[in-house]
């Protein structure tokens, strides 16, 4: 794909795929780069947590993201998800695209506007081979969790359970909870009243996701890093 043209309100030219994957792989390097944009990891969820994800991978160019998500960006979203004003109304898998694109216009994104069912999952996340759960009622989690163990035991299921408020960050944390499943979070902390979903603590638990699924691409292809 060949992009041309300069981005909006900057002098800049749009970098070549070329010149973007090589800046990736002058931080990275090429063996770390190769891994990550060859990985299919998919987004169950659009909202504090798989707006956070999908941006996180984006940015250090793993290749191949799927989104998924029936919902529409509403005003009451903006303090959490990585939307902006103008998106309010637009398909989250829509809104989300054109943030990433922006930042990597070369990322292969696949568009699932959609509500997961456990009848749909076989055929929803076929092709992925990295899940993170990123829903916000827990009977929706617990009912991924259930058809992906199910229908998919050899694929990657990375959810989430407590980020809700402030403070105590260190309690948020990754635990693996068999070969192919692993919960990030503090697994306690529920909304109430003054103790809502608030960005910084949403997006932490996003990065404990993401940062879980950087090292299990890189851990399935050997690749050893830092944490590995």
């Amino acid at each position: 794909m060949t992009i041309s043209g300069r981005h909006p309100g900057s002098p800049a030219p749009i970098p070549t795929r070329e010149e973007l994957h090589q800046a990736l792989v002058c931080r990275h390097t090429g063996a770390v780069q190769r891994h990550l944009s060859k990985a299919w990891v998919a987004m169950a969820g659009l909202g504090g947590l798989g707006s956070n994800i999908a941006i996180f991978l984006a940015r250090i160019g793993v290749g191949h993201l799927h989104l998924i998500d029936f919902d529409r960006v509403d005003i009451t979203n903006l303090n959490r998800q990585q939307y902006f004003i103008h998106q309010i109304g637009m398909a989250k898998t829509e809104a989300l695209t054109d943030i990433l694109l922006a930042i990597n216009p070369y990322l292969t994104i696949r568009k699932d506007c959609v509500r997961v069912t456990r009848e749909n999952v076989p055929e929803l996340f076929r092709d992925d081979t990295y899940i993170c759960e990123a829903f916000d009622v827990p009977e929706n989690k617990a009912m991924l969790a259930e058809a992906v163990l199910e229908h998919f035991p050899e694929k990657y299921l990375i959810a989430a359970s407590g980020m809700a408020g402030y403070g105590d960050s260190n309690s948020i944390r990754t635990r693996k909870i068999s070969s192919h499943f692993y919960l990030c979070g503090d697994e306690t902390a529920e909304v109430s009243e003054g103790h809502s979903l608030m960005a910084p603590r949403v997006a932490l638990c996003a990065a404990h996701q993401a940062n879980l699924v950087v090292e299990l691409i890189l851990k399935q292809a050997g690749t050893r890093g830092q944490g590995s």
